[in-house]
C-alpha cells in the first residue's frame, strides 16, 4: 500500500496553505463548505457548510451528501500531519446519522488531542496497525445537532 503525497503537497505544508487550497478545492468551494480556522499544530480545525439554494435538498434542508463531505478528510489530514511522514494514515470507514434537518449554515470543530496521538502512536508500535473512531458533531449556530459524523481512520508505519 502506498500514500503518494498530492502534487500540491509542498502549498499544504502550512496551515494558512492547507486552509486556502481547501478552500478552492472544487468539491468543497462547489458545495459551500469553508474551513474557516486550522490551528498551527493541526490540531484543532473549523468548518463551515452555508445553507443556499444550490446546498439544499428536495424539501429546502441541507444536502444530507454535503453535511457529510464538509467532515471528510479532516481527522486523516489532522492525524496525517501529527504523526508526520513515517506512518500511513488513511480513512477507513464512516457513518453518518442526520439528528436533525439543517435549516441554517451549519459548522463542525474537529480536535486531536495529546491522548488521542500517544495511543495512536503506542497502538502501531505494539500491533503494527491500529484503527481508531473519531466523532464529530454537526451543528447550527443555536446549537442545535444537525448529523453527528463518525470517522474510523487506519493508522501504520512505513515499510522502511
Amino acid at each position: 500500500m502506498s500514500q503518494k503525497a498530492h502534487p500540491l503537497h509542498t502549498f499544504m505544508a502550512s496551515r494558512a496553505g492547507m486552509r486556502r487550497m481547501l478552500n478552492i478545492w472544487p468539491p468543497f468551494l462547489f458545495s459551500g463548505i469553508s474551513v474557516r480556522e486550522i490551528s498551527q499544530d493541526f490540531r484543532h480545525v473549523k468548518v463551515r457548510l452555508r445553507k443556499k439554494l444550490l446546498t439544499s435538498n428536495y424539501v429546502g434542508t441541507l444536502f444530507g451528501g454535503s453535511l457529510y463531505a464538509m467532515t471528510d478528510p479532516f481527522f486523516m489530514l489532522m492525524v496525517l500531519k501529527n504523526l508526520g511522514p513515517g506512518y500511513i494514515v488513511w480513512d477507513k470507514q464512516s457513518e453518518i446519522e442526520y439528528v436533525s434537518p439543517g435549516k441554517t449554515t451549519v459548522f463542525a470543530e474537529f480536535t486531536l488531542s495529546d491522548a488521542d496521538v500517544d495511543e495512536i502512536t503506542r497502538e502501531v508500535e505494539t500491533n503494527g496497525k491500529f484503527l481508531k473512531w473519531f466523532d464529530v458533531e454537526i451543528t447550527a449556530a443555536d446549537a442545535t445537532v444537525v448529523a453527528i459524523v463518525r470517522k474510523q481512520i487506519y493508522v501504520r508505519k512505513k515499510a522502511n
